[in-house]
């Protein structure tokens, strides 16, 4: 009897048999990684993941696509935290890693059923998920997925068919974590903020030139970010990178694309990605994003082998550091609550600093195309040849803007576009129950205005030049204040300070603010300037110095009744006016 339940026991424990494991393999596993499956068998794999291990796997639904395709996750824990609760509960660092946010990159789902399946059955990554939980998205762009079809990706080697890079309603969803218009990404970031992943690992395949290596791996923070938080980033990196090489990987820290498109002796350059990208946006949220891009001229077999152990690396790192990591993090939060009038990077660059290095690659030529007439780069890859090459990796601010004393007032007539906003991303902020009145505020008005010349990713985007100015506002019931005292203060600035590359501004959300829409007729214009000069000397002694020292303004008569009509009081003093102030103290 005792060992009849102790068999009975252990089944329990490890009730996936050979026949189970067959069922859980994959589609491309079963032709030899030269095919991928429809989205129907993710939804088969995920309800039979948790059958086969209901006591470590849980399938979840988090959102629905334009298309209502259910957006499914598996929660795969070794300890029974299948809550954000229970994870917080259990202080475990919790792993979230999503494949196909371009779903012709699919390397990541097939291979990560196929880890996750080894993890499961103590073949790989022992005990990992003892120590963390691991939320395994294996498609996020599920309608681009199923836009399946041979020849998606021309400039990718297999599989035979794959989906489409952006979703049903024309996104790119690796544009749009600060904006989050699609409903995929505002699913994303539901469960994002539910779960508070410390670590996401976004599953790519590159672009590029034909090389030896095989993949690139990219954290941040490494460069950007909180500074104290950066090590942590670091060694992340560090570790994944030296784990598979150790497997026969060559993998780089950096994107391995030519400085000058189609020139290798351009050499590289390592970067930070603005927010509207994975590792540019969970920095923001003192949390780390690896980006995992493996070389697209690869075969399928060998792409999804080497995502497959960059997989096992990251759920093993996490396993070993998780905990100190975590806590990490949580410092991180606790400094970004003192980050009042302390001056943050909105953007960073790369400096001309470089070194050369030894990049494994192959013999080419480049010579006139009879085609296009471009000068072209042909590579021989029979013939390995390593490449001496200036790499640039210095990466410094570029812009740097002191956070404001309290935070951000969002006035009332824009304040149900910005709560909605300031929801998807947890951010805490409280609406005004009574009017302030006058206020001792900062506001930005504009010197210059530039619209985007074409649309992208649905928005006209707005870039502005202007500072930061002490003036009185009227602060009225119904406006949002916005503490710059919380966790994601980074992030708030990224939302709303008017020069961020990725704020609301920046992508058109506050364009009628710089749209004029009232105008003085000309002949009016010529009565009041007339009646300025002859009330006012100085102006008339102002415009006078401006037609002796700007020929361009001397020539055009519209400005030069614009001069005048900027002094009247019809004038709206609105006009290229930020609507956003920044609050010196809590209203």
């Amino acid at each position: 009897m005792i060992r009849s339940a102790l068999l009975l026991a252990l089944l329990a424990a490890f009730p996936l048999s050979h026949a189970a494991s067959n069922n859980l393999s994959t589609v491309s596993e079963r032709s030899g990684f030269q095919a991928t499956g429809r989205y129907d068998e993710v939804l088969s794999l995920c309800d039979a993941f948790q059958q086969a291990y209901p006591r470590q796997v849980k399938c979840i639904e988090f959102g629905r696509t334009p298309e209502d395709r259910p957006m499914k996750a598996l929660v795969a824990s070794g300890t029974g935290a299948f809550t954000p609760q229970e994870a917080k509960r259990q202080g475990l660092p919790v792993t979230l890693m999503q494949g196909g946010i371009h779903a012709g990159e699919i390397d990541g789902k097939d291979a990560g059923f196929q880890a996750l399946r080894e993890v499961l059955a103590g073949r790989l990554a022992k005990g990992a998920l003892d120590r963390q939980v691991f939320l395994f998205v294996p498609v996020f762009n599920v309608d681009g997925h199923e836009r399946f079809g041979k020849w998606n990706r021309p400039n990718q080697r297999g599989p035979v068919e794959m989906g489409w890079r952006t979703t049903a309603q024309n996104y790119n969803l690796n544009r749009d974590y600060v904006k989050a218009d699609s409903p995929e990404m505002q699913a994303m970031l539901g469960l994002v903020n539910a779960w508070d992943p410390l670590t996401y690992v976004d599953l790519h395949v590159t672009n590029g030139a034909k090389f030896q290596h095989d993949v690139s791996i990219q954290v941040e923070p490494v460069y950007s970010g909180d500074p104290g938080f950066r090590q942590t980033g670091l060694a992340l990196r560090s570790g994944v990178i030296a784990d598979i090489a150790k497997q026969g990987s060559m993998p780089q820290s950096y994107y391995m694309s030519f400085v000058k498109t189609d020139d290798p002796m351009s050499g590289f350059m390592d970067s930070v990605s603005d927010p509207r990208f994975s590792t540019g946006y969970f920095q923001l949220r003192n949390r780390m994003a690896l980006l995992v891009e493996t070389h697209s001229w690869k075969d399928y077999p060998t792409r999804v082998r080497v995502t497959h152990n960059t997989v096992i690396s990251i759920l093993e790192q996490v396993a070993k550091n998780g905990k100190a990591w975590l806590q990490a993090a949580l410092e991180a939060d606790a400094r970004a609550l003192k980050l009042a009038e302390t001056p943050v990077a909105l953007t960073y660059r790369t400096t001309d600093k470089s070194k050369m290095v030894d990049f494994q690659g192959y013999a080419y030529t480049r010579t006139p195309s009879s085609v296009s007439g471009m000068l072209m780069t042909r590579y021989d890859e029979s013939k390995p040849q390593v490449w001496r090459v200036p790499l640039r990796e210095e990466v410094v601010p570029a812009l740097e803007v002191a956070a404001p004393r309290a935070g951000y007032i969002v006035p009332a007539a824009h304040a149900a576009m910005v709560a909605a906003k300031l929801k998807l991303h947890g951010i805490v902020f409280r609406k005004l129950d009574k009017d302030i009145g006058k206020a001792d505020v900062e506001t930005f008005r504009s010197d210059t205005a530039a619209f985007g010349a074409t649309s992208f990713e649905g928005h006209q985007r707005l870039t502005v030049a202007g500072t930061w100015k002490a003036e009185a506002r009227d602060i009225t019931r119904g406006s949002l204040f916005v503490p710059i005292a919380q966790p994601k203060a980074r992030l708030v600035m990224a939302l709303l300070e008017p020069q961020a590359p990725d704020s609301m501004l920046a992508w058109g959300m506050f364009n009628t603010a710089y749209e004029r829409k009232e105008y003085m007729e000309e002949y009016v214009a010529e009565d009041v300037a007339r009646e300025q000069m002859a009330a006012e000397p100085n102006v008339a002694a102002e415009f006078q110095r401006r037609l002796d020292s700007d020929p361009a303004f001397a020539k055009d008569p519209h400005a030069r009744l614009e001069f005048f009509a900027k002094r009247h009081s019809s004038y709206d003093e609105r006009l290229n006016l930020y609507p956003v102030v920044r609050a010196k103290a809590a209203p």
